[in-house]
């Protein structure tokens, strides 16, 4: 991954762009990204007026090192492209990434990627500095999401957005991001997320799941978060300040972990460097694999501000 695409998505706090409340508080939340959305939180009568609510916050918030993003209306609305000009010709250069909800092909993505880049050329801005993080939601959009994961260089993550997505296959549910009542094949999510995985790894993006809607249900958020963690995705989108610390925990490498990712990383190159392939480390093999894998863990223990506690010790010649 480039460093743009490898910045830390452990917590995306959805906030509604219509409301100045909680524009204001979510700049006090600690998650790793914030979009102010303008599209499923704002009613149809709403939609201009949350656009000059949501540049104000961008331009006057105090938003420290979070990614600034907003979600747009998706393509097929009347509101798209106001969404994007008015947006970035008077707070380009206070946000990082538009989200792009209900993607179902790679066309959406190239018309998002060419409008930015006419209004980042017409306003000075650096060009191509706005990211695109799209959003898959239903049964075309995971069908094509290969195509979707290569249509632009600005594409930073693929998110799954799983209550449109429980409606295009209908499942039997009304409570989003839960498993649908009554279904006995293990996870009813699995193939969705495991397919939005291999695309986005393919393409060198990170991989986000969408929210747990059922704000006080804990136990199902952190049994979700961890799950879709374990499987390698790098975060999950929280709808309200409650659910931050579980999934930024459930992201979060433990100490122990991320200490031994240091060592194995440490001990390879130590062993490398003396020509030798493979070595051991603490009674267990070590070679080109276990540095990738420790690669991994290492770089989300550092984004989550863990330090080493263990220093590697060469073995005695």
């Amino acid at each position: 991954m480039s460093a743009r695409t490898a910045r830390s998505r452990r917590t995306v706090l959805a906030v509604p762009g219509s409301s100045p409340r909680f524009l204001a508080k979510a700049q006090q939340q600690p998650v790793d990204e914030v979009f102010l959305d303008l599209e499923d939180a704002v009613a149809p009568a709403q939609k201009a007026d949350a656009r000059s609510a949501v540049v104000s916050a961008l331009r006057d918030g105090d938003w420290g090192s979070k990614i600034r993003a907003i979600r747009m209306n998706d393509v097929s609305t009347a509101w798209a492209y106001r969404d994007v000009i008015d947006v970035v010709e008077q707070a380009g250069d206070a946000l990082d990434v538009i989200v792009l909800p209900k993607v179902t092909g790679p066309d959406d993505v190239r018309w998002l990627d060419l409008l930015l880049s006419q209004v980042e050329a017409a306003m000075g801005y650096e060009a191509g500095r706005i990211g695109i993080e799209a959003q898959i939601e239903d049964a075309r959009g995971l069908a094509r999401v290969d195509a979707i994961a290569a249509a632009s260089p600005r594409l930073e993550a693929l998110v799954f957005g799983p209550a449109d997505f429980m409606a295009s296959l209908g499942m039997r549910s009304l409570e989003i991001g839960q498993q649908p009542a009554g279904y006995r094949g293990g996870d009813a999510f699995h193939y969705a997320h495991l397919r939005i995985l291999v695309a986005a790894r393919a393409f060198g993006l990170q991989a986000v799941d969408g929210p747990h809607a059922a704000i006080h249900d804990t136990d199902g958020l952190r049994a979700s978060a961890a799950s879709v963690a374990a499987l390698g995705y790098d975060g999950k989108w929280v709808l309200h300040p409650g659910q931050v610390d579980i999934v930024n925990a459930e992201f979060s490498p433990a100490q122990d972990d991320y200490d031994q990712a240091e060592l194995i990383l440490a001990a390879y190159e130590y062993h490398t460097a003396r020509g030798q392939g493979a070595a051991m480390l603490d009674g267990d093999m070590i070679d080109e694999a276990s540095r990738k894998l420790a690669l991994v863990a290492a770089a989300r223990g550092r984004a989550a501000g863990l330090r080493p506690t263990r220093e590697f010790r060469p073995p005695a010649d």
